[in-house]
């Protein structure tokens, strides 16, 4: 996955955010004949993914109970709506990792300066340390100190190995005790997504703040899975409907901006996850939160593939969203680097 992840950042430069959408620049033209693909709904995509996610039947079958439904979702709105929500159960991040995020986006902050901040974390270090004695990152001599290790790393690949050291624990945490399975879906697309996102953020936003709102898109999902197995006492809610998963989706959008102001992510990260969760059916009108949203449906894609939850082949039809719009041919050349990178 390491050398997958390299060779997308690699292609990062250094972009300063915006506060008004830019067109990406022109993409080749490739060899796909869309018609040739079966065009499959945003929405039938959208739905067919939180399922999976929530490990939800696969569609809504014969005769959804809507009552007991209605009722499970007052519920979680009382439990979540307007702050409710004790956003202490979530887990929290290392305290280190704040000024870590400020320190990588700093090029002038030497090896030894980043080393210094990485010891107080004594499982980062051994982290940073695996990474590097791995066989992506071999060298004719042993590396002997963690600075070296660091300055092996660079930005690029120590960026990485922050953000997943610290989100992937925390996806599987959210989901709870009885979560295992949500949270491995969730690391799993948040994978996809930061993939997909660096690879949109060219002339849109910064590439690791795009990396870092994809890991956390979808966070508050892993809150609702949890909060669903205490009222269904870890049994599935047989034949949901869709209106049901959207509520989910909904409640979990608003614990997610609640998620990033707990972990004290960067401000335009939080700005964008507001945005993305209020927007309805509105335009975006914020780079990262285009990004954001079109990243979130191309991994929902891929993993849905992967699973055999949808034709690969299909044409997901992203290319005339009128949410977040970018060019069809860019998207499709995305779309095969995902195909690439983890198919």
């Amino acid at each position: 996955m390491m050398g997958n992840w390299w060779r997308v950042f690699g292609r990062e430069r250094a972009v300063e955010p915006s506060s008004a959408p830019r067109s990406a620049a022109p993409e080749p033209e490739l060899p796909v004949d869309a018609a040739a693909h079966d065009t499959v709904s945003v929405d039938v995509i959208a739905e067919r993914f939180f399922r999976f996610i929530l490990n939800q039947p696969v569609s809504a079958g014969d005769a959804p109970n809507k009552v007991r439904e209605q009722a499970i979702l007052q519920r979680l709105r009382d439990q979540c709506d307007n702050g409710r929500f004790d956003v202490r159960s979530l887990p929290r991040m290392p305290t280190v990792l704040p000024q870590l995020m400020r320190a990588m986006k700093n090029d002038q902050l030497s090896g030894a300066q980043l080393a210094d901040l990485i010891k107080r974390d004594p499982v980062l270090v051994g982290e940073v340390m695996r990474v590097t004695g791995s066989v992506t990152y071999r060298t004719a001599h042993p590396i002997g100190s963690l600075q070296h290790a660091v300055v092996l790393l660079g930005q690029i690949g120590l960026r990485h190995v922050v953000t997943s050291y610290v989100m992937k624990p925390i996806l599987m945490a959210s989901a709870g005790a009885n979560g295992q399975i949500v949270g491995q879906r969730l690391w799993d697309h948040a994978e996809r997504c930061g993939h997909a996102a660096v690879y949109l953020s060219k002339g849109q936003c910064d590439a690791f703040e795009a990396y870092l709102i994809a890991l956390v898109g979808y966070s508050g999902l892993g809150a609702v899975a949890r909060l669903l197995d205490k009222e269904l006492q870890n049994n599935e809610l047989p034949a949901s409907s869709a209106a049901f998963v959207e509520g989910c989706v909904q409640i979990a959008a608003q614990l997610t901006v609640q998620a990033g102001q707990h972990w004290d992510l960067p401000a335009a990260v939080q700005e964008a996850l507001v945005e993305h969760a209020q927007h309805g059916q509105a335009a975006l009108t914020q780079p990262m939160s285009r990004v954001l949203h079109v990243a979130q449906r191309l991994a929902m894609c891929q993993l849905l593939s992967e699973q055999g939850l949808l034709d690969g082949d299909s044409d997901p039809g992203y290319g005339s969203d009128p949410i977040a719009t970018f060019p069809p041919q860019l998207l499709a050349r995305c779309q095969q680097d995902l195909r690439q990178s983890f198919a």
